[in-house]
């Protein structure tokens, strides 16, 4: 369940420090005429502009940072018959799911997990856990990589950018009105922009933000469904719910892999109450039930 927080935490950086920027430059293109109001046609464009520079460069470096961050390993010459096995398996799913076969690649985790990431659908990377490889029977295993293989060929990362880049142009939106509110009616300042505006916008994107990304995860639970019917299809819905069983079985190991990996993976953990509207991930025993309706 690797791969939304990771996109989200580098998407939030770069509008944080873009924002930082430009505010230390002076730069008001979107003040109205008289350098005090806000002009909100000009500053939605501006938003919109920053917003979706911060999604799409998090969209282009996913699958660089995918692999920093969990050390994932990728084969290019298979040196184990489960390397080989791997390589082979990736490419007839790929075939079978009409995508040009991605990157294929292994992480050390003792935890059983997998994730897909990358740019576009013809230029992605597929990666399992050491541990799952191990514990894990290998049409368990197929039907993990096909629901990889299955968020591959949906184009996911591409479309949770567009999703993630209108989120970020309306968190930028609403927390300069917010910052220009704190400014001129609580601190009256009358004379361009005070320290009350910096500090207030940058405070608003953070929380803005943090409660936006309920949006993205909402996103992320509907397309996990969809993944795994395309594992469903691509490997059998009986390998895919023996699959989902056997990382329910599980859930109670601890995760190593990096929070902000989160997107796309195949194991998305257990939160409660409010945090629910956090989750990357249905719950397992939903996902389960969903396939057995769709027989």
């Amino acid at each position: 369940m690797m791969r939304i927080l990771l996109f989200l935490a580098t998407n939030l950086a770069v509008v944080l420090i873009a924002s930082i920027t430009l505010s230390l430059f002076g730069f008001n293109g979107f003040m109205a005429a008289n350098g005090v109001d806000l002009n909100l046609n000009q500053l939605l464009v501006f938003c919109a502009v920053f917003g979706f520079a911060g999604s799409l460069f998090s969209l282009f470096i996913s699958k660089w940072m995918a692999k920093m961050s969990t050390s994932t390993q990728v084969i290019t010459q298979p040196r184990t018959r489960h390397e080989q096995w791997l390589l082979q398996t990736v490419e007839q799913l790929s075939r079978e799911a009409g995508i040009k076969m991605p990157e294929v690649g292994i992480f050390p985790a003792y935890e059983a997990n997998a994730f897909a990431t990358g740019w576009n659908k013809n230029d992605a990377l597929v990666a399992v856990s050491q541990g799952m490889l191990e514990r894990f029977s290998y049409d368990e295993v197929k039907a993990v990589l096909a629901h990889e293989i299955g968020h591959v060929a949906n184009g996911d990362m591409v479309t949770l950018a567009l999703v993630q880049g209108v989120v970020n142009t309306f968190v930028m939106f609403f927390a300069r009105i917010i910052g220009n509110f704190v400014d001129k009616v609580i601190f009256k300042n009358e004379e361009g922009r005070g320290i009350a505006y910096f500090v207030a916008t940058i405070f608003a994107e953070v929380v803005l933000g943090f409660l936006a990304s309920a949006i993205t995860m909402w996103f992320s639970r509907k397309r996990e469904f969809r993944a795994d019917e395309a594992g469903a299809r691509l490997a059998g819905t009986g390998a895919m719910i023996a699959a989902l069983q056997h990382l329910r079985s599980e859930q109670g190991l601890p995760v190593h892999m990096p929070d902000s990996l989160t997107a796309f993976g195949i194991n998305g953990g257990i939160k409660q109450g409010f945090a629910r509207f956090f989750m990357s991930h249905p719950p397992l025993e939903e996902r389960i039930d969903a396939l057995r309706r769709r027989g």
